[in-house]
């Protein structure tokens, strides 16, 4: 069986193949990586209590989500890499400075798909002995099982289905949404589920975007959940080649307002360079486009917290030249 989106998703438009995208690759214009170490927030992640969530992001798609004791990390990516050759595609100088031993003990691990630069091998091998459970989508988890985590600790989900997490004394209702992606860890695509998610817990409604193009998934998802107090959304990758798989910054823009979100956190740059676009290019275009649009965004530095109803940094923490 494969998964399938909900309409038609090519991977690649008419006229470019596999070859074409590996030749790309490997003559990656200059700017794709940062000329200088990246700025960044080195703070202790490990005693947060507090009623109101907080979110702290590591680069790319990986973040820490806390509140009133609960422990969540999304899509966590330590090892420096995100490839199946460890250096091929390596993290930005400054953009990997959190590991496994800066975290809390965690409750919940959330994995949208199963792409490198979301699902690493040496990071949830480190990990297993120290999380109480694994929330994925359907076929994911038997990556984590051939990586040592036991069945009873891993929850598979699909599309539009819920679970009242059991892993701390603070409730935590989740579901697992429609993404437009695609999956696989080599030449089989599809073979497991890609998801989003809407996380409901300390008063708080946050949603997980995970790595999907623009479709109308968002309204439908905005018109049954909406209003979401923050869209955790990816901004960057994208490419003309590959137009359906990834968002371009103006349609995250435009996903935000369908998700009728109060806040859009952009993710999925900062970290890696998988596609041709200059490093800082999709904050550029997404906080150009939020401010065309009125939407509210807030844009910290790799390590730096978002505390809900409270705090949302927006300073433009790229143009600095050294960290």
């Amino acid at each position: 069986m494969r998964f399938q989106n909900i309409h038609p998703t090519p991977m690649l438009q008419p006229g470019t193949n596999r070859w074409k995208i590996l030749r790309d690759f490997l003559n990656k214009p200059r700017d794709v990586f940062p000329s200088h170490p990246l700025p960044h927030v080195q703070q202790d992640l490990r005693d947060y209590e507090g009623d109101h969530p907080r979110i702290t992001w590591f680069g790319h798609s990986s973040y820490l989500i806390q509140a009133r004791g609960i422990n969540l990390l999304i899509d966590p990516v330590f090892s420096g890499h995100a490839s199946p050759v460890p250096g091929m595609v390596k993290a930005f100088p400054g953009a990997n400075t959190y590991g496994i031993s800066q975290m809390p003990p965690i409750d919940l691990v959330i994995i949208t798909h199963d792409h490198y630069d979301h699902l690493d091998r040496k990071t949830q091998l480190a990990l297993a002995a120290h999380t109480k459970a694994y929330v994925c989508p359907l076929g994911v988890g038997k990556y984590l099982q051939r990586w040592g985590v036991p069945t009873s600790k891993i929850r598979e989900l699909n599309w539009w289905e819920s679970w009242n997490a059991d892993v701390s004394e603070t409730p935590l209702h989740l579901t697992a949404m429609p993404a437009r992606h695609f999956s696989g860890r080599g030449l089989v695509n599809g073979k497991t589920l890609w998801a989003s998610y809407l996380l409901q817990f300390a008063g708080a409604k946050i949603y997980l975007g995970g790595d999907s193009g623009y479709d109308n998934h968002f309204v439908q998802i905005g018109e049954k959940a909406g209003p979401i107090d923050l869209a955790i959304l990816e901004c960057g990758q994208y490419n003309l080649q590959w137009p359906l798989i990834h968002m371009l910054p103006e349609e995250a823009v435009q996903a935000a307002i369908d998700l009728q979100a109060k806040w859009l956190l952009p993710v999925h740059w900062a970290k890696f360079g998988l596609a041709y676009h200059a490093w800082d290019e999709p904050i550029r275009r997404v906080t150009a486009a939020a401010a065309k649009r009125g939407v509210s965004i807030t844009t910290p530095q790799i390590g730096e917290s978002i505390l809900l109803q409270h705090h949302y940094p927006q300073t433009e923490w790229w143009a600095q030249k050294s960290a």
